[in-house]
């Protein structure tokens, strides 16, 4: 149910926001909580005290597809320079959404708004607001690489902001991510040990953007466990036991909550993954591997049982002196851990 109170269907509104079970103008329903209200005004139940309002870009992005004037010509991709960034990301966005939009017009459109939304989060509200996400979760459908690479950097860039990961889950990115990861990684001949290049990561640059694009929309809490349910620890823990280490700094997220555990302890050679990433692995790396290795060792007693056989122990303890404080600190927790656990 949509609430009557200043919603316009003429016009797409600015901004949606939704209580459980319903949606409301963002203007509207803000004016109601700051006047004091904690009821809902439509069914008048009460509501918490810091009441969380979600953006709803799926039901923004609907009633834009259905309030665009179909008469309206399809726009010139190439936007003129001297405009401002508010008008050139709007032109921008028009020749993304274009039905007639081809490959150029699309690389040139997402090229550019990626670009523009890198440091400015007006440019990322403005994006999101325009019911244009959905758009930009159809190129990362695409058959096209290049395509499907411009939209996860895009995406990537979106989910900067706190409010964009709730709606962008809500529309379905994280489903679509996991299937570019899953898709890129057929054989070792997507991502292989010989590729791996001075960053620690490897394979094709697709699915290093979409990994890391899963890194940025799980850095927000409630979305870890929405990554876990759509089946993303066994293919991370594949690509990462191939040299992608960008899928272990998303696992190092994926272990904080219990149903990550629980899923990477069903992995075969789950261990062996994080055991080959401290022994080789960059800083950041080793890092990550430390933290969600201590993680699984406090979650399951034979975790810490195998670690040990591993030698997980011994070079822990070669860490304690190791120039990066922060993996001098993972590596003496997790020491703390195996040595009063197994």
């Amino acid at each position: 149910m949509i609430s009557s109170v200043q919603f316009h269907y003429k016009s797409c509104p600015t901004r949606l926001f939704s209580l459980p079970g319903h949606t409301f103008e963002r203007s509207s329903i803000q004016r109601w909580l700051d006047s004091g209200h904690r009821t809902c005004p439509i069914t008048k139940l009460p509501l918490p005290e810091h009441p969380r309002l979600i953006p709803n870009y799926a039901l923004r992005s609907l009633i834009s597809s259905f309030t665009i004037p179909k008469s309206q010509p399809d726009p010139d991709p190439y936007w003129n320079p001297n405009l401002s960034k508010k008008y050139q990301t709007q032109f921008l966005i028009s020749a993304l959404v274009s039905p007639s939009s081809n490959l150029e017009s699309s690389l040139h459109s997402l090229s550019q708004l990626t670009r523009l939304t890198k440091l400015d989060p007006g440019i990322r509200r403005q994006i999101t607001e325009s019911g244009a996400v959905s758009a930009v979760l159809d190129c990362v459908d695409s058959t096209e690489s290049e395509i499907q690479e411009k939209a996860l950097a895009l995406l990537l860039n979106l989910s900067l902001d706190d409010d964009n990961k709730v709606g962008l889950v809500a529309e379905g990115v994280i489903g679509r991510v996991i299937k570019v990861i899953r898709a890129g990684t057929p054989s070792s001949r997507a991502i292989g040990l010989h590729n791996v290049d001075k960053f620690g990561c490897s394979g094709r640059r697709e699915v290093r953007e979409a990994a890391t694009a899963l890194y940025a929309i799980c850095s927000f809490v409630d979305n870890r466990k929405r990554a876990v349910e759509c089946g993303a620890v066994p293919i991370l823990m594949r690509i990462g036991g191939m040299g992608l280490e960008r899928a272990v700094e998303v696992l190092s997220l994926l272990v904080k909550c219990k149903e990550g555990r629980e899923e990477m302890r069903k992995v075969n050679g789950c261990l062996e993954v994080f055991v080959k990433v401290i022994r080789n692995g960059s800083e950041r790396g080793v890092q990550c591997a430390l933290l969600t290795l201590n993680c699984l060792c406090c979650f399951a007693e034979e975790m810490c049982v195998e670690a040990k056989k591993d030698g997980v122990l011994e070079i822990c303890v070669g860490f304690l002196d190791d120039e990066n404080e922060r993996v001098r600190r993972n590596a003496a927790t997790l020491v703390q851990t195996l040595s009063c656990r197994g």
